[in-house]
């Protein structure tokens, strides 16, 4: 498996996130313009670094997608506030046939884990998305898995903060089994990027909400007939 690690100035996370990779799965990080030495860091711990300059957590998400070559791919936060570990539930759904992208529902472990704003956001967005989608779903966090040809399929388009939401919306659009699973959330190393404040919440809220402006974009016909 291929665990994708977007990363922007982590240097303090990247030795507890790298450490918790499972045995035999491989760690890309996606150094998406660090000035830390993220990069050398994550190199000397083992990881594959690719770079990606255009800034943006989905710019970094897709470069780690599209050096990917395992079968299934799995995305997770480069900050300490997930488990990497925790994914293996998540890849075992997937290989049973049971779903065809798993989502982790965040679970706070203390208080600050995840503040009231971020919150307040993740809900407003799973609301619209339900209204889009018809999709039930608590939480759109960014622990995540699925198949690397399906994900290459889905031709996402955004390179911001959309990206995630645009992931689950177009995998519902394509007819895909979507499944949510509780993964322990604690507190992040630094400040977050997109929801340290409200400002930034902000504007991952208005990323997103563009993405749930766009129209239903074709059913990809090879991941349709495959789930048939």
């Amino acid at each position: 498996m291929d665990v994708v690690l977007p990363c922007l100035d982590e240097a303090e996370a990247l030795p507890r996130v790298l450490e918790r990779i499972p045995p035999g799965w491989r760690a890309l990080v996606v150094d998406n313009g660090s000035t830390d030495g993220s990069a050398g860091i994550a190199r000397a711990l083992g990881a594959r670094v690719v770079r990606e300059e255009r800034r943006g957590f989905g710019a970094a998400c897709h470069a780690g997608l599209s050096a990917a070559s395992a079968d299934i791919v799995c995305f997770c936060d480069c900050d300490a506030s997930l488990d990497p570990a925790d994914l293996v539930p998540f890849v075992r759904r997937i290989v049973a046939g049971e779903a065809d992208l798993v989502l982790g529902r965040r679970r706070p472990q203390a208080r600050g884990a995840w503040p009231v704003h971020a919150r307040a956001g993740n809900l407003a967005l799973a609301r619209l998305l339900r209204r889009r989608t018809g999709l039930r779903l608590r939480d759109l966090g960014p622990l995540r898995a699925a198949r690397r040809e399906d994900l290459v399929s889905l031709g996402l388009t955004d390179r911001r903060s959309g990206y995630p939401l645009q992931m689950v919306v177009r995998a519902a659009d394509a007819g895909w089994r979507i499944a949510e699973y509780d993964v322990p959330y604690r507190p992040r190393a630094g400040t977050s990027k997109v929801t340290g404040t409200w400002r930034g919440t902000w504007q991952a809220v208005r990323d997103m909400s563009r993405v749930l402006a766009e129209p239903p974009a074709p059913r990809p016909v090879a991941a349709e007939g495959a789930r048939r």
